[in-house]
């Protein structure tokens, strides 16, 4: 029972690694399609070769989980096999006792010879023990034969469940070539964008320097935004201290200290008790938060300062993360909240923040607003539009920032899996 026990729990891991292979797969086929959402005039652009290389990336996780569904097999079939040899020794041993029992009861006791056994006890007690031995004697070798029959049935079944688990390993084998050459094919297609990109070198650099231009704008526009509301809030918070101190009625002090503001720390911003409660519900929902897009999407530029991956001379700094939907898809909000700002920034059109507290989300790159400024939001409510490129690459790009006071966070970890 425990080399059984076993078996199924090795089954249950290779269950678990062909979910995540095909989990893979499907982003694969995510990235293909945006991929065919570009035009001609995307080709050798940095988001084209950022798509290339999540494609290849996933490629490779494929193939991995392949290998790793084929070790387990392997180790199946070791120990399918081991079984089939147990239980075969078990069967064999059975088969030999029970023909030795068979031959002895025949040389020994005929049906004559089974009246004399028991009509030669000295006694009606003897008698009848060697009636009931004789009854047990034929019980015994009734359940044996059982036991063999059951026994053949499990060693057919072990056999029939080792051919499976080979048919299924030639399948595996078979996809991890198809994939291998998939890979080296896609490999080829992004070294040929990587070796165009490094000849436009330094239309690249300027590219890149003009976006960055454009993201320290956007980041100072939400500094001063934020500024701004911390700077109200906390005027607010003064004034409601300011009206506490001149009531002298306990019922309106009650109601003062109900709206008062409290920031979490100093110079932060100052909420309210809802605020407050709402904020922590926000951090209590790190890891859970739904994606800011509707449909399938695809993370294309990740959080942070970091050396390009396939291009040497190319530095990235990103002051949240770039998520990549399908044409016409919206922007919408991760979590309740409160739209505190709508601006236009160049580079990325309509930009939506949203207040949790002293938490905000902000959705850059929108060419539509749905949302008007001081509107309350739900979680997963649509915001805007997300802006199709279809000048330059057709790529339809949200722009994904969050930030605790004046604190920029990695939004990544926070979102949903």
């Amino acid at each position: 029972m425990a080399v059984l026990t076993v078996s199924a729990q090795k089954s249950a891991k290779v269950r678990e690694l062909e979910n995540q292979r095909k989990a893979a797969l499907n982003e694969i086929e995510l990235a293909n399609r945006l991929l065919a959402e570009t035009n001609e005039s995307a080709r050798n652009s940095l988001n084209r070769l950022n798509l290339l290389s999540q494609r290849i990336r996933q490629r490779r996780q494929v193939i991995s989980l392949l290998n790793q569904e084929v070790n387990l097999i392997d180790k199946e079939i070791i120990g399918i096999r081991s079984e089939i040899t147990s239980l075969e020794k078990e069967l064999s041993a059975k088969r030999s006792n029970y023909g030795a029992s068979v031959q002895k009861l025949q040389r020994h006791f005929t049906a004559q010879d089974k009246l004399l056994f028991i009509f030669s006890a000295q006694d009606f007690s003897q008698s009848f023990r060697r009636m009931r031995y004789l009854r047990e004697y034929a019980g015994w070798q009734k359940k044996q034969a059982t036991e063999i029959s059951e026994k053949q049935q499990i060693v057919k079944a072990k056999w029939e469940e080792l051919e499976k688990t080979r048919s299924e390993k030639q399948t595996l084998l078979q996809s991890r070539e198809q994939e291998t050459r998939t890979l080296e094919e896609e490999e080829a297609a992004q070294q040929k964008e990587i070796n165009e990109l490094n000849k436009k070198q330094q239309r690249l650099q300027d590219d890149l320097k003009k976006k960055q231009r454009q993201a320290n704008a956007l980041n100072r526009q939400i500094e001063q935004q934020i500024a701004e509301e911390v700077a109200k809030a906390e005027a607010e918070a003064r004034a409601a201290r300011e009206r506490e101190e001149r009531s002298k009625e306990t019922a309106a002090k009650a109601k003062e200290a109900e709206n008062k503001r409290v920031a979490d720390s100093k110079g932060g911003y100052a909420m309210t008790r809802d605020e407050k409660r709402l904020s922590d519900n926000f951090a209590a929902n790190r890891g859970r938060l739904p994606a800011p897009v509707t449909g399938a999407y695809s993370i294309t530029g990740l959080y942070g300062e970091q050396q390009h991956q396939d291009l040497k001379y190319v530095r990235i700094v990103n002051n949240g993360i770039d998520i990549q939907a399908t044409s016409g898809a919206d922007a919408r909000a991760v979590f309740n909240g409160k739209v505190t700002t709508i601006f236009v920034q160049p580079g990325y059109n309509n930009s939506v923040i949203v207040r949790h507290g002293n938490y905000l989300t902000v959705y850059s790159n929108l060419s539509e607003v749905y949302v008007k400024q001081g509107e309350e939001v739900k979680s997963a409510q649509p915001l805007g539009k997300i802006y199709t490129d279809s000048e330059n690459d057709n790529a339809t790009i949200l722009h994904f920032e969050l930030w605790k006071e004046r604190q920029k966070q990695n939004p990544q970890p926070w979102l949903r899996r």
